[in-house]
Formats: structure tokens, C-alpha cells, sequence
């Protein structure tokens, strides 16, 4: 696990991270609980998120009638944080996020509403944010998740964003995300 020390060391290299343009590294698609498989595309629908996927079984967010809220429909965890919290990708488990990609997701390159084309998809940058569960802890441990919490570290998103689909596409790992407009 990563110690605070060399977690807070890494801020100005993850805020150098690029802001425009960047490509999808790693996808993930989450069947069930605690299951990860890594395809080489996943599709995104405004009406199912990523089908199959675990957003419209088990979301952890509710809209008041009960159904799954789009604002949590897909996740981009930045790399430079991943590749932090998990230096070892054999020793702890993929923290799961349907993308993770080299990007600047702080409020002030991001900010909600942000539009994002993800491979043939467009998402929008949604308002909840991603603070980490309890097994963000569990597997990178308590320094990882005071970190990505710290009042100081709050709008650079560490955690990444959260974000609804606004059109319908399918993102390739090695597709490209751009940044079409700023919230």
C-alpha cells in the first residue's frame, strides 16, 4: 500500500496529466459484485449505461423512484492516480471503474456538465462525487482513502468523475477522449 508520504508527493505530476485530449488505457466491465473482466470495447447506452453491467443491477445511487441514476453510469478513474494506489497490479485487486485513462478530471479542467466524447459515446461530467467505498480501503488502504478525501484534494477529483451518457456509442480501449465542451 501506498504510504501518505509518496501519495501526496504525486500531486503535481497528477495534476500535469493531460486536459484535452487523451486515450481510453483500461476497460473494465463489472457483471456482478466484486467480478472484472477487461473487453477489448464496451458499449454505452443512454437508456442501459453499459448493459449487463452492475450500474443497472446494484447501483449505489438511486434516483426517488428506485431506478439507477444516470449521473453514476459510467466511471474514469485518471491513471496517474491507479497506477499509484496500485502499484502492483498482481497483489491488489482493479479498483473497477469502466475506464481509466491519463486525464485531468480536477472541477477546474472538468467542471459538471462537461462534455466528453468517449470513443463513438458522449458522457457528461455529473455533480456526484466519487469519494471512494469502503473497499477503496480495504484494498489500497486508509492512506489511499484520506487521501482522495482531503478537504485540499476535494476538486482535483482523485477518484475520478462520474459521469451520465448523453449519446449512445462504444469506446475501444486506445480510443480517444476529448474534451468537446466545459461545463
Amino acid at each position: 500500500m501506498t504510504p501518505m508520504t509518496a501519495l501526496m508527493a504525486a500531486i503535481p505530476h497528477i495534476a500535469a496529466a493531460p486536459k484535452d485530449v487523451t486515450k481510453a488505457a483500461v476497460l473494465t466491465f463489472r457483471p456482478g459484485r466484486n467480478l472484472r473482466e477487461y473487453p477489448p470495447q464496451l458499449q454505452l447506452t443512454v437508456a442501459h449505461g453499459i448493459p449487463g453491467e452492475r450500474w443497472g443491477k446494484e447501483p449505489w445511487l438511486r434516483l426517488p423512484d428506485g431506478s439507477a441514476d444516470p449521473a453514476i453510469q459510467v466511471s474514469i478513474l485518471p491513471a496517474r492516480v491507479h497506477d499509484l494506489v496500485r502499484p502492483d497490479p498482481e497483489a491488489a485487486i482493479h479498483p473497477g471503474d469502466p475506464v481509466i485513462a491519463d486525464l485531468d478530471t480536477s472541477e477546474e479542467n472538468l467542471p459538471e456538465g462537461s462534455i466528453l466524447q468517449l470513443g463513438t459515446a458522449l458522457i457528461r461530467v455529473s455533480s456526484v462525487f466519487n469519494d471512494g467505498c469502503v473497499k477503496w480501503k480495504v484494498r489500497y488502504g486508509t492512506d489511499a482513502m484520506t487521501w482522495v478525501n482531503l478537504p485540499q484534494h476535494r476538486a482535483l477529483r482523485l477518484r475520478g468523475i462520474l459521469c451520465s451518457i448523453e449519446k449512445d456509442g462504444v469506446v475501444r480501449r486506445g480510443d480517444e477522449i476529448r474534451v468537446l465542451s466545459r461545463g
